[in-house]
């Protein structure tokens, strides 16, 4: 004879009288409503709010040129490996005009550690030249004269305007959009689009900040291949609680940095930040 096939709970409850019955009585969840999605998702904001009150950019950078040069080598790394590396890229080429005139070798080696270095360093190059030669050596500060600069599309915009000009904006990254679909608020998979969808769930004064709580906890505690359901605040209000690590023990070793008493990503944190600093390349101290 042939092995027999297996047989799951749930055919053999099928199987069943009872099995019968509970499948007759058993009925769809309702699906959520547009009004209560949006409430869904403001409280899940409102209790972001008070999990990271000192949610915040975690690129170093002290002017806007400095944030527009790390957001674009940010892509396809990490923001620590760019906060490690742009302190000496910014010491040797503090301003656009500098960064214009330099060497694409020399800038391809400071840059090489954030990955992708000459494709970066076309882009930082291009951008600095516009900068220097179309808005007189500044950044500026609207959204559509910034997305005509070489590497330079919505998502880094917004994270400019927000952080360096104070303009609201949602800022799509890879965690952003992981956690807005996992928390059923949209579903949509391209990044305008999304973008579009949350910026009419919230009020406009939101916007920058929530970019940051979202993109907080996906980095600490709601991980894309094992979050840590178990050790989530936001449990209640998660339509997607149970795929990751319910357990509250095996939870809370799964969360990161401040969460789990790890250094952060920036050398130089803001005040308020309850986390050690990062560490330099090389693990030499982290200046004060």
């Amino acid at each position: 004879m042939g092995e027999q096939a297996p047989v799951n709970a749930s055919a053999k409850a099928a199987a069943t009288p009872q099995g019968k019955v509970s499948a007759k009585k058993t009925k769809a969840a309702k699906p959520e409503s547009r009004l209560a999605m949006v409430r869904r998702a403001r409280r899940i904001n409102r209790e972001l709010a008070e999990i990271y009150p000192y949610a915040h950019p975690e690129l170093d950078f002290r002017n806007p040129f400095e944030l527009l040069v790390a957001t674009v080598l940010s892509a396809q790394t990490t923001d620590l490996r760019v906060n490690q590396t742009t302190p000496a890229l910014f010491a040797a080429y503090p301003t656009p005009e500098d960064m214009a005139a330099a060497a694409p070798e020399h800038l391809e080696e400071l840059i090489r550690p954030t990955g992708f270095f000459r494709m970066k360093a076309k882009s930082l190059l291009g951008l600095s030249k516009a900068l220097r030669d179309d808005f007189g050596g500044e950044v500026p500060g609207r959204l559509e004269d910034l997305v005509t600069l070489p590497g330079v599309g919505r998502k880094t915009a917004n994270v400019v305007l927000g952080n360096a000009f104070g303009v609201p904006g949602i800022t799509v990254d890879t965690h952003f959009g992981r956690l807005v679909r996992r928390w059923k608020w949209t579903e949509q998979q391209d990044p305008e689009k999304v973008e579009a969808e949350i910026c009419a769930i919230f009020p406009k004064s939101e916007w920058t900040m929530l970019s940051h709580r979202v993109v907080f906890h996906g980095r600490r505690i709601c991980h894309s291949q094992r979050p840590a359901c178990g050790a989530c605040p936001i449990a209640p209000l998660c339509p997607a609680y149970g795929e990751g690590e319910t357990d509250p023990d095996k939870a809370a070793k799964l969360l990161k940095y401040e969460k789990g008493g790890q250094p952060g990503q920036r050398l130089t944190p803001p005040p308020d930040y309850p986390g050690l600093p990062a560490q330099p390349l090389g693990g030499a101290p982290a200046p004060s």
